[in-house]
């Protein structure tokens, strides 16, 4: 008996490297082009809620700390000076006009903080992204220039796997971008979850809000540190 897989083979190899570009990279990237844009567009939508949500979040809390006399001179202007105005010149007057305006610097200073720090990480987020999607898409360059050469070597005996190993290193490769989205969606699901229930319990006109975005801040380290090592962690699995 005669064994035509092994003789057909070659001539199979040698096709998929005349149209290497076409029938390797073209049905490779056409089955996996759709992954890469759903992830992509269920993180934007994520994303989307959450600034969303985030708005209407800061607006109750600024309505719950106007309800509060106490705090309403911390966010409004007008009711920081009409209390200061109420005021008199007398020795506890003065010392209770300082102690306001100490307090007012101090959750002014807080805030701006917060919102700094707030668009520092999302603005490191977009470019942790960026560097990612650069690496990946140079990888993927490098192993398309180098996969007929893996092609060809895998027709002798003995590097038969050099064809597999390449298009497992190339599939591992091109998910990276969609994995890295898919934890980030997984994570700006949790955090429209959290400011949901904030929103719930700011409904409650005796709820006194917690003004710090340590959560937030939190959540943006998780996954500016899940972008890079996820998508690296999946590549020594597929490899193991």
């Amino acid at each position: 008996p005669i064994d035509v897989f092994p003789m057909l083979r070659p001539f199979a190899i040698g096709l998929c490297i005349m149209f290497f570009p076409t029938v390797v990279l073209g049905t490779i990237n056409s089955i996996l082009s759709p992954v890469v844009q759903g992830t992509a567009k269920m993180l934007e939508a994520e994303t989307l809620d959450m600034n969303r949500y985030r708005e209407q979040k800061d607006k109750l809390e600024y309505e719950a700390m106007t309800r509060n006399p106490e705090t309403a001179y911390l966010v409004d202007n007008e009711e920081y000076e009409r209390q200061i105005e109420d005021l008199g010149w007398s020795p506890s007057d003065l010392k209770a006009m300082a102690g306001r305006a100490a307090e007012r610097f101090k959750y002014q200073a807080r805030q701006g903080v917060n919102n700094f720090l707030r668009s520092f990480l999302e603005l490191l987020f977009q470019s942790v992204s960026l560097v990612l999607d650069t690496l990946r898409t140079f990888f993927l360059i490098v192993l398309s220039i180098l996969g007929p050469l893996s092609f060809a070597i895998s027709v002798y005996d003995g590097f038969h796997n050099t064809m597999i190993q390449w298009i497992c290193q190339y599939i591992s490769i091109y998910l990276w971008l969609p994995i890295s989205d898919l934890f980030s969606s997984v994570l700006a699901r949790i955090q429209v979850l959290m400011i949901e229930k904030d929103i719930a319990a700011l409904s409650d006109p005796a709820y006194v809000p917690d003004v710090n975005n340590s959560a937030y801040i939190i959540f943006m380290l998780i996954a500016i540190v899940g972008h890079f090592t996820i998508p690296t962690v999946y590549t020594w699995v597929i490899q193991a």
